[in-house]
């Protein structure tokens, strides 16, 4: 994990250095001071000598000033290398989840992703932080404090190993209850993220089914696990201050008590025993020490809480995407001509059932394929295995003649324009969410394609035509208006092969009637593969696919089918029949 993670530290691994170069700098600095306040007392104050006092005095401004500066630099510089490296992470995810199939998609849902990308990256941020400034000075400090009081007074600096060893003990004890709860909070934090997407895009169905109450308690529930979590994390990390008071009071006392002995004992004659300066020497290592195991036991306590992020965070970067270019891909795709040979696919290794089973078929370069079948009859997975959204697990699919996966992907994709049942438009213009199609697409061809697809004369009774700014998710526009747009996108591409994987469903049938023409006459080299509820929407295709249970049932045309094939004629009959009802 920290291996990976430490991958996205790049240009600021120098300021990091720097930072723990400042920060055991700032240390030293501090452990100076207490020496020359002991001097300050003993040869100044105690001898009545200002010259001394003045001398001491001189020298302790000057450290202070030297760990201000250090303690400044070091802070801003660390400031810097934290957020620098938390957006590496950010960008470094992201980069790599754009290059996910939909194998590995399915392995994140995107409200895990999203907290990942944010608040796991920010407690990482804060936990590097800490690491670079207080896991360097806090250890610095502890070891050279002690080194410069055994010293001063081996016998009474003996205090110190017996408290830290017995506070080390302990606050590792809070660590370890604590790491598997925040583990526990940020995987109810995915859920809770889970709830309020689907609550925010499905806002229209939740007020339609007045069902309000029952979403709010649902958060609510959700919301009170995370609180509950939180607070037990929280009660135990609330020990290390009441802990840390504790053994820094026990510690100053017996150091007073022990030093004040001392001193009876040698007169206050350095040559002798300890001296006053000595002993106030001894009480702020004391200091010093102790605010070091604070400075550890809060770094311990952020560790706890980010490990589980930083393992959530590594496993985003260290997934690697099922689908690759091959080592020498073909980048051109000759035609549209589509062969499944023997194909077989699951979407799991593991899996007990094969989702498609001994699939073979021929799709020529031009014609247009109406693929037909039942709820779970695999229609969409089919189609997927075109431009290697998934890949195959048996058999082989070529287009153009060339195997798929010898194909490069950037090529295979540009040359296979799919819009899926639940295609996105994107925040923008329309002429933005078109121009995904082609970036480079003048006006005509935008217009072009949308008058193709019908989608023209809507368009243009908006008042900014197509300026208009579509919101999230295309709200703003109709299930058919959306369709129709994903289509003209689709077209924007000019394919060499086009699936419309059940992308007129929200379409009249006079509009798709004259969508499937317009197809027919100006894509004649286009194959055009169309999934479709509807009979209508593929009676006129040039051979019809029936799927049922991951097989091909029947292929052939129209009037074929209702002759040979019970479920092709079944369909059509009951759509008929439900036509006559309506009317």
């Amino acid at each position: 994990m920290i291996k990976t993670l430490a991958g996205s530290l790049r240009q600021h691994i120098k300021g990091s250095i720097l930072t723990v170069c400042l920060s055991i700098l700032e240390a030293g600095f501090e452990i100076v001071i207490p020496l020359c306040m002991s001097g300050l007392i003993d040869y100044g104050v105690e001898r009545g000598d200002m010259g001394r006092v003045w001398w001491y005095g001189g020298a302790l401004l000057a450290l202070a000033l030297l760990q201000l500066a250090a303690g400044t630099a070091s802070a801003r510089i660390c400031a810097r290398a934290s957020a620098g490296f938390a957006a590496n992470l950010r960008q470094d995810m992201y980069d790599n989840v754009q290059t996910f199939s939909f194998s590995n998609l399915d392995k994140f849902s995107t409200a895990s992703i999203v907290t990942r990308l944010t608040t796991d990256v920010t407690n990482i941020q804060n936990a590097y932080q800490m690491l670079l400034r207080m896991a360097v000075r806090g250890p610095v400090m502890m070891v050279f404090a002690m080194a410069v009081s055994f010293t001063i007074s081996r016998e009474i600096s003996l205090v110190f190993l017996a408290v830290i060893v017995c506070l080390a003990v302990l606050l590792w004890g809070i660590v370890r209850g604590v790491n598997p709860i925040f583990g526990q909070v940020f995987r109810t934090y995915d859920t809770l993220n889970n709830v309020v997407q689907e609550n925010v895009r499905g806002a229209r169905v939740v007020k339609s089914f007045n069902q309000e109450e029952r979403e709010m308690e649902k958060f609510g529930g959700i919301s009170q696990r995370i609180f509950r979590d939180f607070a037990r994390g929280e009660r135990l990390l609330a020990l290390n201050t009441p802990l840390m008071q504790f053994f820094m009071y026990a510690c100053m006392i017996l150091i007073s008590w022990l030093g004040a002995k001392a001193i009876v004992a040698g007169g206050n004659d350095p040559a002798l025993g300890l001296t006053t300066g000595g002993l106030t020497a001894l009480i702020s290592y004391a200091i010093q020490i102790l605010m070091s195991l604070m400075m550890l036991s809060m770094v311990f306590a952020m560790i706890a809480i980010s490990a589980a992020s930083g393992r959530r965070v590594a496993a985003v970067l260290e997934e690697r995407a099922d689908i690759a270019n091959p080592r020498h891909p073909v980048r051109d795709v000759p035609s549209g001509d589509v062969v499944f040979h023997n194909v077989g696919f699951r979407y799991a290794s593991k899996a007990d059932r094969q989702v498609l089973d001994h699939i073979d078929l021929h799709f020529r370069a031009g014609e247009t394929v109406g693929i037909l079948g039942g709820t779970g009859s695999s229609k969409s997975s089919l189609v997927q295995l075109i431009p290697r959204l998934y890949d195959v697990t048996e058999g082989s699919l070529t287009v153009g003649g060339v195997d798929v996966r010898d194909y490069d992907l950037t090529a295979l994709r540009s040359a296979v324009a799919m819009v899926l049942q639940k295609n996105e438009l994107f925040s923008g213009t329309i002429r933005e969410n078109l121009r995904w199609g082609n970036e480079d697409a003048t006006d005509q061809e935008l217009e072009r394609a949308c008058r193709l697809v019908c989608a023209d004369e809507f368009i243009q009774s908006f008042p900014d035509g197509y300026d208009t700014r579509i919101e999230q998710g295309g709200t703003n526009v109709s299930g058919g208006q959306k369709q129709r747009l994903c289509i003209a996108r689709a077209l924007l591409k000019k394919p060499k092969v086009l699936i419309l994987d059940d992308s007129t469903s929200a379409v009249d049938t006079r509009t798709d009637a004259a969508i499937q023409k317009s197809f027919a006459e100006y894509l004649p080299e286009t194959t055009k593969i169309i999934i479709a509820q509807r009979v209508s929407s593929v009676q006129h295709a040039d051979q019809i696919v029936v799927m049922d249970g991951g097989r091909v049932a029947a292929v052939g045309r129209h009037q074929e089918l209702l002759e040979t094939c019970g479920i092709y004629r079944e369909v059509c009959q009951s759509q008929q029949k439900g036509a006559r009802g309506d009317d």
